[in-house]
């Protein structure tokens, strides 16, 4: 099944002629990656277990290995990502926040995927 073109945070696609924009292979792995790891446990009211919550760690002091694991355990939650070669998941203190960057090998095309972000307040 193809999902609706949509970063977490952002509006959906739109093409030229005003219809939703669908994602597909990379794209789409790289935004369900991406809404998995920054929804709050909880707040997915149909299952409430899905999410890493990495929008919690604003504020907290930063256990860059801990986040990792998080990272790494959560990601693979996802059928897109490959579990071999592992994932390179760099996590770091950024002023009010985290930055993270994460490279991932694409199921569907078996290339490299790199996914940064960062999350402040």
């Amino acid at each position: 099944m193809t999902d609706l073109n949509h970063y977490i945070g952002g509006d959906l696609g739109v093409s030229p002629t005003g219809d939703l924009l669908l994602a597909s292979d990379t794209i789409e792995g790289q935004q369900r990656v991406l809404r998995r790891l920054l929804t709050n446990p909880g707040e997915y009211i149909w299952h409430t277990d899905y999410g890493a919550g990495l929008p919690q760690e604003v504020g907290q002091v930063t256990d860059a290995r801990r986040i990792r694991g998080v990272v790494r355990s959560q990601i693979f939650n996802e059928d897109i990502v490959l579990r071999s070669p592992d994932p390179t998941i760099l996590v770091t203190a950024i002023p009010n926040g985290v930055s993270a960057r994460i490279q991932y090998v694409d199921s569907t095309t078996k290339k490299p995927v790199a996914l940064n972000f960062d999350i402040n307040r």
